[in-house]
């Protein structure tokens, strides 16, 4: 039996659509869907979507059913699969024989189906991709992206309402720069701004990414290379004055602040430790060690650190004081315990919410409890702002850069004038350097302590080593 394949052009109007392909004519745009044969290459064509997607396929009659079949070759990408690419993929599928060749395009149409994917089905396999429980380093079982929530919310608040019921093999870079440009302008998410565009773009890639590994093959290849470069974001530097850090500290003492107490020493507490709120806000009793002694510290788990590591951070008399006071009982397991569910620690967000105020949930412009910084007549500041603050009292008391940045969990790149490299930190030395990190910390507590107005025979000491300084 004759099984041979011959390749032909099916339609009369496709072999006077046919021309000599170039990859000049798949980038060009189309007001309506298009296909165009390929005259050197007799079942090959191209077709192009108003979206400006070209994708290949090749035409073929197979005489032992006497049947015209359509398969799938690829996608477009002046990279990665030119109009070349896609001649020399045909040439060899019609040296492989009828049946290896029929079978060669049921595996592609197989692949097709999964190339069918939309954006938004691909998104929500890739959230349950990521939180998806696994055993970590320190043995615990917690979700494969730690920040799956924050990517998933980029994800769904800018990529989904604008391309989730695109098929996400039709996406294409001019899609993603230009959905870019609509946060930046504001058009898209909200007020303008280069930091969501950054995180739109940073979520994309991962997705994009994840879709084109071998076994998922959503996507050839992802539209999120090569795109126009994003504005510089200005860092934020605002460092609260003196006369700032003694108002605010006298008035989070304030019997009439609105806010509760314990979320007042837990900002209290960020600027004298230098910690970050996540670290700080869910501080456990059994992560606290020798608060009577002479080095007191706070062992903050790898799983709330920032970079995934162990932070010991000595504590201050200053700091200790703090501690001492927000716990009230001895039944109380979490130092800044939430006012509202008991046995919880306070809300990751109560910090930043303190110092903003909020807003009615239908009046948006209407003020439901003003912030601190309102209150107390400062111009206003994050949480954040507080670390800081620290850092630069630390700097101004003396203080080597390389010894701050240990405190505030930075790697350390430079020892004054000296180049340290990274991979010291990262894989040699780990070393916590406490004593260092003691002596910043205390100086800084001693410092406030000036400032405020509240200073002891060890702060005493302390501030004279900044005037010597």
């Amino acid at each position: 039996m004759n099984t041979t394949i011959v390749a032909t052009l099916a339609r009369k109007r496709g072999r006077k659509a046919s021309v000599i392909l170039t990859d000049r004519m798949c980038e060009k745009r189309m007001t309506e869907r298009t296909k165009i044969y390929d005259r050197k290459c007799p079942g090959l064509y191209v077709s192009i979507t108003t979206a400006g997607v070209a994708t290949f396929s090749f035409k073929f009659t197979d005489r032992q059913t006497g049947k015209q079949r359509t398969g799938w070759l690829g996608v477009y990408n002046p990279e990665t699969f030119t109009v070349e690419d896609a001649r020399s993929r045909v040439y060899g599928l019609k040296g492989m024989g009828g049946e290896a060749l029929s079978e060669t395009f049921r595996d592609r149409k197989a692949g097709q189906l999964k190339r069918g994917k939309t954006v938004n089905q691909i998104i929500e396999e890739r959230i349950e991709w990521m939180k998806t429980p696994i055993r970590k380093p320190d043995g615990e079982k917690r979700p494969r992206l730690e920040s799956w929530e924050n990517t998933a919310s980029h994800l769904r608040r800018f990529l989904s309402p604008r391309l989730g019921k695109k098929l996400a093999m039709e996406v294409t870079k001019h899609d993603i720069a230009t959905l870019s440009n609509d946060i930046v302008s504001g058009k898209h998410g909200g007020k303008p701004s280069v930091s969501n565009a950054r995180h739109m773009r940073k979520a994309a890639s991962g997705l994009f990414n994840w879709a084109a590994e071998a076994g998922r093959d959503y996507v050839t290849a992802s539209p999120c290379i090569n795109l126009p470069k994003l504005d510089p974001e200005h860092p934020r530097t605002r460092v609260l004055s003196e006369d700032e850090i003694r108002v605010f500290w006298h008035g989070l003492d304030r019997n009439d602040m609105p806010w509760d107490r314990r979320t007042r020493l837990a900002l209290k507490f960020e600027l004298v430790t230098m910690l970050r709120s996540s670290e700080l806000l869910p501080a456990h009793r059994s992560e606290l060690f020798d608060l009577n002694g002479e080095h007191p510290r706070f062992d903050v788990p790898l799983k709330r650190v920032k970079k995934r590591r162990v932070i010991q951070q000595p504590l201050s008399d200053l700091a200790v004081e703090i501690i001492r006071e927000a716990l009230i009982s001895e039944n109380q397991q979490f130092v800044f315990e939430s006012p509202i569910y008991a046995g919880k620690p306070i809300h990751r967000k109560a910090m930043a919410a303190a110092l903003r105020g909020t807003k009615h949930e239908k009046h948006k412009n209407k003020t439901k409890t003003p912030g601190l910084c309102e209150l107390l007549g400062l111009r206003r500041f994050t949480p954040h702002d507080l670390r800081r603050t620290a850092a630069t009292l630390a700097g101004d008391l003396g203080f080597d850069d390389a010894a701050i940045a240990k405190c505030l969990d930075h790697a350390v790149s430079r020892k004054g004038d000296v180049i340290v490299p990274t991979v010291t930190g990262k894989v040699y030395n780990h070393s916590q350097r406490m004593k260092e990190k003691r002596a910043v910390l205390d100086g800084v507590a001693a410092e406030l302590r000036r400032i405020v107005g509240t200073v002891t025979a060890k702060a005493t000491e302390q501030v004279g080593l900044r005037l010597a300084a």
